[in-house]
């Protein structure tokens, strides 16, 4: 089992504590090493894009995509929106994607508000023990 810290825009995080987003996408033009390094059961640090982390989640399920095509992506968008949330701009935005993962997301819940420091633009980053933010060592694992 693995820990993530995932960056996201605090609309699509709120809607994950609404339980109105169950899946989160991530599609991109280039491969990402961490892609292969998601899989069920693993746990989820959800962190507001320039704000706290505010709240945790468990991975469900994971599909994981290679090759993808515009049409491809178009038929994610039509079988999967309703549980991802993403807007026409979103869908626009990733047409010429590749590659990706989509995340089924259970348990999510929200955490006091925990600043970290963090000044990349990774949006995604596999914890560590040398890379984990004071994550594992402020929330233990058997609380996640």
């Amino acid at each position: 089992m693995n820990y993530h810290l995932v960056i996201l825009k605090k609309p699509f995080l709120d809607l994950i504590l609404t339980g109105r987003k169950t899946i989160e996408s991530r599609l991109y033009r280039t491969k990402h090493k961490w892609l292969a390094q998601v899989s069920a059961g693993d746990k989820l640090f959800l962190k507001a894009s320039s704000g706290p982390v505010m709240a945790t989640a468990t991975v469900a399920a994971v599909k994981h995509f290679d090759n993808l095509t515009a049409r491809r992506v178009a038929e994610l968008k039509q079988q999967y929106n309703h549980h991802i949330a993403g807007d026409e701009q979103y869908w626009q935005d990733k047409m010429n994607s590749h590659f990706g993962v989509l995340l089924w997301l259970k348990d999510a819940q929200q955490i006091p508000p925990m600043m970290i420091t963090k000044a990349d633009w990774r949006a995604w980053v596999v914890l560590t023990p040398k890379e984990h933010f004071g994550l594992l060592a402020t929330f233990r694992p058997n609380r996640l």
